[in-house]
């Protein structure tokens, strides 16, 4: 193929990926564009007559009289996934540097018991999650969806096959200098393996962050619900005030984005390397 038809075809997968993108932005775009337009023109016209936070406004203020404290929920939301999030990174590194790196009796079934474990869909285990929860009296507590949510099995195995391609001469001259084992995943292994924490990181937050039927059924005070939460049962009870509605998908969107944005070039690497 020449030079110029190899360019011809790159220039027309660009702009098809470029069409493609631009189909899977709009609706985001669509919706924080739309939470900025006064109620009455969300549906009815394309450009408002004035851009306005009215909506944003009564998230804040009007929806607190409602029994609906967005602002407690949000720190709900932000106080639980940066908790499992940081636990279960930490957790993942420590026990998947111990089945990558040491040999001991039952190694082999725990890594198998780990991927064993990771076929079955989250949802199974809602049931003996409550009656769990119950019996430790967590129930409408903030604990009762952090406790259960402290370890992952996705996130030892993660780590663990990143941990096998990082030779032991790291690990022997650690040693030598008299570092802990626990020294050595935080100051030596995470930080090689920046990009799979990274992807752990994200899927972790994420997942917690959108969780809607764990803590639909732990929970019961709207003080103590998280936003996925609370957004619904607004949705369900004030479903005429859409404007409130999209400003709240927002808001519930806006960290997910954040963190994408600023973890973007260790997430990518990651993702690059789990497809060698």
């Amino acid at each position: 193929m020449s030079k110029a038809k190899k360019r011809v075809t790159t220039i027309i997968f660009e702009l098809i990926m470029l069409i493609l993108a631009i189909f899977w932005l709009y609706p985001y775009f669509w919706l924080v564009f739309s939470s900025l337009k006064p109620q009455r023109e969300i549906y009815t016209q394309f450009w408002p007559s004035a851009f306005t936070m009215e909506n944003y406004r009564f998230i804040f203020s009007t929806a607190e009289k409602m029994n609906r404290d967005f602002i407690r929920s949000l720190m709900n939301s932000i106080f639980i996934s940066v908790t499992v999030t940081a636990s279960v990174v930490f957790t993942s590194a420590l026990v998947g540097y111990g089945i990558a790196k040491f040999k001991f009796l039952g190694g082999t079934i725990l890594k198998n018991f780990t991927i064993f474990q990771m076929l079955f869909p989250g949802f199974m285990f809602t049931i003996p999650t409550f009656v769990v929860v119950k019996a430790l009296g967590l129930l409408n507590s903030l604990g009762g969806l952090i406790i259960p949510a402290l370890f992952s099995a996705w996130g030892v195995f993660m780590f663990t096959q990143s941990y096998r391609n990082i030779p032991n001469d790291f690990i022997e001259a650690a040693r030598m200098e008299g570092a802990s084992e626990t020294r050595i995943v935080l100051s030596i292994m995470i930080p090689l393996a920046r990009s799979t924490a990274s992807i752990v990181g994200l899927f972790t937050f994420i997942g917690i962050w959108d969780n809607f039927l764990t803590p639909l059924i732990l929970i019961s005070d709207y003080d103590k619900m998280p936003l996925s939460v609370l957004l619904a049962s607004f949705n369900h009870e004030y479903g005429s005030q859409i404007g409130a509605v999209l400003s709240g998908a927002v808001i519930q969107t806006m960290p997910m984005v954040l963190l994408f944005l600023i973890f973007r070039k260790y997430f990518l690497e990651g993702i690059a390397v789990s497809f060698k």
